[in-house]
């Protein structure tokens, strides 16, 4: 008997934990078609001389049991004396506990998930304020007594008189934290992530990303740490945006793909780097196949399923035959933010008076700083010894990104690496960061459709949800396979229960949108 096929479009977090639940618990053989040279889409992991840059910074942290199971299944977690933590792993079908205390050693085994501890911190002021925003007297005192007296009053005021309805982002954030807040800490700096003013994005896009955080959900996340410690690793009682410890591959997030790829193929999968689908080829109701660009020129490839993660404006103008007027005009306008990274690599940081590789963990704890200055236009800094001292070639050195973000196209995005590079050197020393004479190395990683975004024709997306739908063979999943600014973990979950559909004959393609749109994990109700 043919075995069944499923082509996938994409090896990121989707497409390979779609290829691998396929590979191990089904007889269908999933074939994979890369465009990129490399696995992983944005939870890859560049590579540059020894010295490893995580696109965006990806902790390892899901409130669902599956996923943070199917990590540990893919990565033993590393050994942690003293510590009483465990994980229960399902994995074909046997149950396993696993102990942190019993785990794997980072000094003799590549193939680790460190335990990290996650800090935090917004850089305002030329000065640091913990995030989330916590009211301790170092707060107060930066801020200073008559900003802290309008952020108080202003709170109250939005407490007692809220913007009904909500419209926009402007009136979700204010709603939760007050005008004066809002204006000090969220408004510049979202403006210029997505470089549109808060009032053009939707009150949707705060839902579903700072979900029920507020200032009474700070408060009690500080009472529950003082009662309570850090407890579990699962943390399934505490906001994403709050959880103090995640898991992280010794490598970077995409070592974790890198394995998931090697299990993927020994089970029989296919991988094709290189292969951009140009073509999705359809009839009655459902894919034929795809047109693929690859290493042998354009070949168009037949399945009995398809799982697509590629971006969904993509998806609908390689539609052939074409779909409906309305459908591409929808696709055509949604809008996207890219993503830059300024790889710097350094003897040491001028932050604190001057800080070494080996202070730095002590001095400058940090996984990453989000600058809210609004005289210079880099939005992040990632502190890469933080997540893994493993990222970093020579431990003497400090090797931190600098993150910008872009529309594809204007003029940073074509600006020359040399130039691009000299303009972020310039930003550090600018906000006294770093000094052009401590940099030993340097280089630039582009990474467009980063981020799908909630503005443009987005309001109108139920038209193409329900139009894709149609089609009984065809998964969207991923990030940009489903227009949606989920985790990763959350990705992966759906590619989880599309597998599930699959092996239990049940059509589950309308739930799969539901995935990562209440305020709690819809996976956990």
């Amino acid at each position: 008997m043919t075995k069944k096929i499923a082509i996938i479009i994409g090896a990121g977090p989707a497409g390979l934990t779609a290829a691998y639940e396929l590979a191990t618990r089904t007889d269908i053989k999933p074939i994979i078609f890369e465009a990129d040279t490399q696995v992983g889409g944005i939870s890859r992991t560049v590579n540059y001389k020894g010295n490893r840059i995580d696109i965006g910074g990806h902790r390892f942290f899901s409130k669902s049991d599956r996923v943070m199971d199917w990590w540990a299944t893919m990565l033993p977690l590393q050994a942690g004396p003293g510590d009483s933590d465990t994980v229960t792993v399902s994995y074909h079908n046997q149950n396993r506990e696993v102990a942190t205390a019993d785990g794997a050693d980072p000094e003799t085994t590549d193939e680790v998930m460190l335990v990290r501890q996650r800090v935090s911190r917004i850089f305002y002021l030329r000065k640091f304020f913990d995030y989330p925003i916590k009211f301790s007297r170092e707060t107060l005192g930066n801020l200073g007594l008559l900003r802290s007296m309008k952020i108080v009053l202003s709170y109250g005021r939005a407490r007692l008189f809220p913007i009904r309805p909500e419209h926009s982002l402007r009136d979700f954030i204010i709603n939760r934290f007050g005008h004066e807040l809002y204006e000090t800490f969220f408004r510049d700096y979202t403006e210029k992530v997505w470089g549109v003013p808060c009032e053009d994005i939707p009150a949707d896009w705060g839902a579903q990303r700072i979900k029920g955080v507020s200032i009474s959900g700070l408060f009690r996340h500080m009472l529950q740490k003082l009662k309570f410690g850090q407890g579990s690793l699962r943390q399934k009682d505490i906001e994403t945006s709050l959880i103090e410890q995640f898991l992280y591959p010794k490598h970077g997030p995409g070592q974790l793909w890198e394995v998931v790829t090697r299990k993927v193929l020994e089970n029989g999968g296919e991988l094709t780097f290189g292969s951009r689908v140009s073509e999705i080829h359809h009839e009655d109701g459902k894919i034929t196949g795809v047109s693929v660009d690859g290493p042998d020129g354009v070949q168009r490839v037949t399945g009995d399923m398809f799982f697509s993660s590629m971006p969904i404006q993509e998806l609908i103008a390689g539609w052939s035959p074409p779909a409906p007027e309305p459908v591409q005009d929808i696709a055509t306008g949604l809008p996207y933010r890219d993503f830059l990274t300024v790889g710097v690599l350094l003897k040491r940081l001028e932050l604190g008076g001057g800080v070494s590789a080996a202070e730095l963990s002590q001095k400058v704890p940090d996984n990453w700083i989000y600058i809210q200055e609004p005289d210079v236009k880099v939005g992040r800094l990632q502190l890469f010894n933080n997540w893994s001292p493993y990222l970093v070639a020579d431990p003497e050195t400090i090797w931190i990104g600098m993150e910008y973000f872009l529309n594809e196209g204007d003029a940073f995005w074509t600006m020359p690496e040399a130039e691009m590079a000299a303009f972020g050197i310039s930003e550090l020393e600018k906000l006294g960061v770093a000094v052009r004479a401590d940099v030993l190395d340097h280089v630039v990683v582009r990474t467009p459709k980063a981020y799908p975004a909630y503005f443009g024709t987005y309001d109108q997306f139920d038209v193409i949800q329900d139009y894709v739908t149609e089609f009984d063979n065809l998964y969207c999943v991923g990030r940009n396979g489903m227009h949606r600014y989920n985790n990763q973990d959350h990705s992966i979950l759906v590619s989880m229960l599309a597998v599930d559909g699959i092996v239990s004959g049940e059509d589950c393609r309308k739930a799969l949108w539901q995935v990562n749109t209440e305020q709690t994990y819809h996976e956990e109700k």
